[in-house]
């Protein structure tokens, strides 16, 4: 089968691209490069472009009409970033896919699976969220993960279209066979920062944050491996129908899944296992969260094991060994100026 992915050239959707080539299918690339790196294009079907250039699209479904659905991974990231440049997120984040959609729609294109995440939650308390939780978006890069979830189920239910939103939690670790990882040159990711700091690329890791409710003070998260991130999509992909009518086919034409390991781990916890992993200690302080910051949530993932037949599988120590791998190797592979 043949799936198009969106931001195929970043950490995420490269991955799931491998996930699709190792279990016999085709991914095809769109990614305008922005934030992607070609070297994860490499011996890949890729387009060069941005998700809302109609010419590319049309190109891309005229020489793959058996396109069966499509990824949409496309999107800035940073939570900070999108306090300081909320513009650039609403327009990259939400304008484009909302154009994206339109065309895809017309094109035929019927089925779309969604990169939302966690994000989006408000505080519960015991911090596990299932798909019902309250929504409250606290960043302008979350917020535009809300909004999109609204216009993909507006569009499913008004044009007969599928979409399925997968709320991500916390991505560790990298392809299993390192052919892609974080490829950003100063990763904001947690464990990218705990990487770094192990390698001396930065002085310090800075615990963001120690007066957080929960049990130490520290953020707490729900960190999964990449690798079972990319399975989970593969699953959605490749059994997307299946899981509407596992479902019980919706009459919105819209399902949304949490993809987490259903594990809370605090900030504190993940710096002990990683220096448990990496067998010495590193240099770390503490600071003041930053703008957009949470206390965190953890996963309710029953949802997905019902309908994608999808568990975590990889521990937090694998994910950091990974993790710490790529790093010694991502700049032999990754061509940084």
């Amino acid at each position: 089968m043949k799936f198009l992915i969106t931001g195929g050239a970043g950490y995420i959707g490269s991955t799931v691209a491998s996930a699709l080539e190792d279990a016999g299918h085709t991914p095809v690339i769109l990614d305008s490069l922005v934030t992607g790196r070609m070297e994860f294009t490499k011996g890949r079907i890729f387009y060069q472009g941005d998700i809302a250039d109609r010419n590319v699209i049309e190109k891309i479904f005229s020489d793959h009409p058996d396109i069966y659905a499509v990824l949409h991974c496309a999107a800035l990231i940073v939570v900070p970033e999108s306090v300081t440049k909320p513009y650039e997120y609403y327009r990259e984040n939400v304008s484009k896919s909302n154009e994206m959609f339109h065309i895809l729609n017309e094109l035929g294109c019927k089925r779309i699976v969604f990169s939302s995440s966690a994000a989006i939650y408000d505080k519960v308390d015991q911090f596990m969220v299932t798909e019902e939780a309250p929504l409250a978006p606290s960043s302008p890069y979350a917020r535009t993960k809300f909004i999109m979830e609204m216009v993909l189920k507006d569009t499913c239910r008004a044009y007969g279209m599928k979409g399925i939103a997968l709320r991500y939690f916390n991505p560790i670790g990298a392809d299993p066979k390192y052919r892609t990882g974080i490829h950003i040159k100063e990763p904001s990711h947690v464990l990218g920062k705990l990487v770094d700091t192990a390698l001396g690329k930065q002085e310090y890791f800075t615990i963001t944050g120690t007066n957080w409710p929960t049990r130490d003070g520290s953020g707490i998260r729900d960190y999964i491996h990449v690798w079972d991130l990319a399975s989970a999509h593969l699953q959605a992909l490749t059994n997307f129908d299946r899981a509407f009518e596992r479902a019980g086919n919706p009459e919105d034409n819209y399902l949304v899944i949490n993809l987490g390991s259903g594990k809370g781990v605090t900030v504190f916890e993940l710096v002990e296992a990683f220096e448990r992993v990496y067998g010495q200690k590193i240099n770390k302080r503490t600071a003041e969260p930053r703008p957009g910051d949470i206390a965190g949530a953890y996963a309710n993932a029953d949802k997905a094991k019902k309908l994608l037949g999808w568990e975590a599988k990889l521990s937090i120590d694998e994910g950091i060994r990974s993790a710490l791998e790529w790093g010694k190797i991502r700049e032999s592979i990754l061509h940084f100026e």
